[in-house]
């Protein structure tokens, strides 16, 4: 192990990351269960009113996140790391934080095309900005579908990589980004990069 498998992200990149992950990944299964929930029922209704809300204090969450990451200096890859790894990485962090903007984003837009709006946690209704358009509805919607999917992707890409780290090259890239008993380690603000998360 190099020196960069010693520096660890801050405390609260760390929080930001597992607890969106999380969140991410109980909103991805609520998605594919509101499927089985019949159209016009009230039961979808206030199922999908959920999932908008859920998916809307997300999207705040990976704002923070990002003003954090912006405004932070993440721990340097590993030096055995080869180019062509360090490049993969730094563009599969791009494609993460695009999809996990584009999955709120798209889905807030397609709920203001839409007769419907949102019911904010089913007790406050913000009424749509925009037309009820079948059209526009069927683009955004499409959006966040196919955000989903692609962040299903590269997550898997991610948790592979992972392991191939972990398992394979035993560099201990994970403990950067896993949790710590003690005193947090906290570095000092930097300049824009968007070299690792």
């Amino acid at each position: 192990m190099d020196a960069a498998t010693h520096a660890r992200y801050t405390s609260t990149a760390i929080a930001l990351h597992w607890v969106i992950a999380l969140l991410l990944l109980g909103q991805f299964a609520f998605g594919l269960l509101l499927d089985d929930i019949p159209r016009g029922t009230p039961a979808r209704g206030y199922y999908v009113n959920l999932h908008k809300s859920t998916g809307i204090l997300i999207g705040l969450l990976i704002l923070l996140r990002l003003g954090w990451r912006w405004t932070h200096t993440p721990p340097p890859l590993p030096d055995t790391m080869p180019p062509w790894q360090r490049r993969a990485a730094r563009l599969s962090h791009v494609l993460l934080y695009g999809c996990m903007l584009a999955l709120p984003l798209s889905g807030y837009l397609a709920s203001n095309f839409s007769k419907h709006g949102i019911k904010f946690f089913n007790l406050v209704r913000w009424a749509p900005w925009g037309p009820d358009d079948k059209t526009l509805y069927a683009v955004f919607n499409g959006a966040h579908h196919l955000a989903a999917l692609l962040l299903a992707l590269l997550v898997a890409v991610h948790v592979l990589a992972v392991a191939k780290h972990m398992l394979v090259d035993r560099d201990g890239l994970l403990l950067r980004m896993w949790p710590q008993r003690g005193p947090p380690v906290e570095t000092a603000p930097s300049t824009l990069s968007m070299e690792n998360r």
